[in-house]
């Protein structure tokens, strides 16, 4: 009887370590076959061919092989084989959708390169399938729609510890790899320096890698619940730090006034992510809520007191983002910035309440927690597909603003339209050129023919105006249309703003009998001659070549007076064409032979 029971002791034994085994085969398959289509794109891409040469079917696949196993890695051994494949096939999917809908509602540039997707779609792509994916798993474990909350905390917590530890695993790999090929290089062999830069090599080995590393850390499930213990416990009290950082800086409000704070341009973002800090640094201190895991009474204060917090800061955010929205209409930040806003405020409503509530210590935070992931992962997905589309919508708000008068042609941005807002800004700018307005119709077609970007938006240049500081010398004024069209075309004296004055003077240069103007910032001065249009128009630009350019002032120099000095030779014009003389320069140095 005692040795048919260790006999079946041992067959269970041997059993689940033939299941583990297979488990770690299966994810290492994985990320071995993530690699391969990794390189099979990469010679795509590098050779030119399908599907590179269809960008928006390239940037599909590229998100959905680049993400999707990934969920795979993170679904083995923990859903069953059925359920884990319909998943990431809906998940790859829906990847794909995203990435496609991204490359193929712009209109790309020659110098565009594979993927061609743009940063925000891969960061929230990304957001959007761990959040789901840990909505997902234990629901499907437990056979229902919601779970208790220890179990979400559990699985997304856990993950987010083996993904830290992967990635540093990954690159510690590769840290190894090139100090080996570095060691082989001192004597003379390259081989494997020319191993570990093919792309070959490098695809496969390095999701190989990441994948072996996930497979060693989800065998090892009581050591990573000890890390992320510790982890948990060390960040939590980082929460004391940025309570008391946001409450000093809500008490300073009333005495600063809300003007510096709109000043900066990007108060909302900051807003924002300070909001996040908190909420991150909160469910650290909060973790499943268990008793067992009861923070110290400080923790527990400053987590009332933190979840207070986070609803003046989310109403800041909107109040700062309404203003710019109703100032200069939508942008896709904006709208970006808008959706974060929305989940930011169903985490203060629920933060807040948690922490006004008697009763269980912060429990209505486990329902915000689970209620603001639905809908993160909702908006993310409603964002970036035609449904919310930021570039649409943002085009459609602008095109109305200029329609209704809120706007004026002179002030509108037609290069957003031009280069930054993909075939529906372009269908817009055709629209404008067709408009009954004469200035908004001749401001669309130069747009329209021209292939440079405005170094400045029409809201970058209002502000950059304000900026603008010059003074003319002694005795002298400045030409009272001068300054508004440096003003209106403020890349013309970029040194001429902030802690910078620019120096004027105004001189006859070629003799016409007309004075032209000369401004002179600290290392260059600006030539500008009036037009028969009265537009001044910059001629020349001299800069300080010779001499130490760091203690050279050029506008004490202007002060003091300026002399001409002939060319020494002139422009040249050939076959109707005018060639510019481009002087070499030489400075004189003492004891050169």
């Amino acid at each position: 009887m005692t040795e048919t029971t260790q006999d079946t002791a041992h067959d269970t034994g041997r059993a689940g370590l033939r299941g583990e085994n297979r488990l770690f085969a299966a994810g290492v398959g994985i990320g071995l076959i993530q690699g391969l289509l990794l390189y099979g794109l990469y010679r795509a891409a590098d050779g030119k061919v399908w599907p590179s040469t269809d960008p928006a079917l390239f940037g599909g696949l590229a998100l959905a092989i680049g993400f999707a196993p990934v969920a795979a890695l993170a679904g083995v051994g923990r859903l069953r084989w059925p359920v884990l494949a319909i998943w990431i096939g809906v998940a790859a999917l829906t990847l794909f959708l995203l990435g496609w809908h991204d490359v193929a509602r712009r209109v790309l540039a020659p110098y565009d390169q594979a993927p061609f997707l743009k940063f925000p779609v891969m960061a929230f792509s990304a957001a959007a399938l761990f959040i789901a994916h840990h909505l997902l798993t234990p629901a499907v474990r437990a056979r229902r729609w919601v779970v208790d909350y220890h179990q979400y905390f559990d699985v997304a917590w856990k993950a987010g510890v083996q993904l830290a530890l992967s990635l540093g695993f990954t690159g510690a790999f590769w840290i190894l790899l090139q100090l080996g090929a570095a060691l082989f290089d001192l004597i003379g062999l390259k081989f494997l320096t020319e191993l570990v830069r093919s792309a070959w090599f490098a695809l496969p080995v390095t999701c190989t890698a990441f994948a072996i590393a996930v497979q060693l850390t989800d065998v090892r499930d009581g050591l990573i619940r000890g890390v992320r213990t510790v982890a948990l416990m060390l960040l939590s009290w980082l929460l004391l730090v940025i309570t008391v950082l946001t409450a000093g800086f809500l008490a300073a409000l009333p005495f600063t006034g809300l003007e510096p704070l709109w000043a900066t341009r990007s108060a909302t973002a900051m807003i924002l992510a300070a909001a996040a800090a908190l909420i991150i640094l909160i469910n650290t201190a909060y973790q499943d809520g268990q008793p067992d895991n009861l923070p110290p009474l400080v923790l527990q204060i400053a987590t009332r007191v933190a979840s207070v917090l986070v609803a003046p800061l989310v109403v800041l955010a909107i109040w700062g983002l309404s203003l710019r929205i109703g100032q200069h209409g939508l942008t896709p930040d904006r709208i970006i910035a808008a959706a974060c806003a929305l989940v930011g405020l169903v985490y203060a409503g629920g933060y807040l309440f948690a922490a006004v509530r008697p009763g269980a210590w912060m429990k209505p935070l486990e329902r915000t927690n689970v209620v603001a992931a639905v809908l993160s992962v909702l908006v993310i997905l409603a964002l970036f597909s035609p449904l919310l589309d930021p570039t649409r919508l943002s085009v459609a708000d602008q095109v109305a603003r200029l329609e209704r008068g809120k706007v004026a042609p002179a002030d509108f941005d037609y290069s957003f339209l031009r280069f930054d807002s993909g075939k529906a800004g372009r269908a817009a700018l055709d629209g404008l050129i067709g408009s009954n307005d004469a200035e908004t119709a001749r401001l669309a077609r130069e747009a329209k023919a021209s292939d440079v970007r405005s170094a400045y938006s029409p809201d970058e240049k209002r502000e950059l105006a304000r900026q603008v500081k010059i003074e003319p010398v002694a005795g002298q004024t400045l030409p009272p249309d001068f300054m508004a069209q440096i003003q209106s075309q403020p890349d013309l004296a970029l040194n001429c703003r902030a802690d910078e004055t620019c120096v004027l003077r105004t001189v006859d240069l070629d003799g016409d009998g007309r004075q032209d103007v000369l401004l002179a910032s600290r290392t260059a001065i600006l030539g500008f001659t009036a037009g028969e249009d009265g537009r001044w128009n910059l001629q020349a630009r001299y800069n300080a070549t010779c001499g130490n350019t760091a203690s050279t002032d050029l506008r004490a120099a202007l002060r003091t007076g300026v002399e001409t000095a002939p060319v020494p030779l002139p422009n040249l014009i050939v076959n109707g064409r005018r060639l510019q003389l481009g002087q070499e320069v030489r400075c004189d140095t003492k004891g050169a032979r």
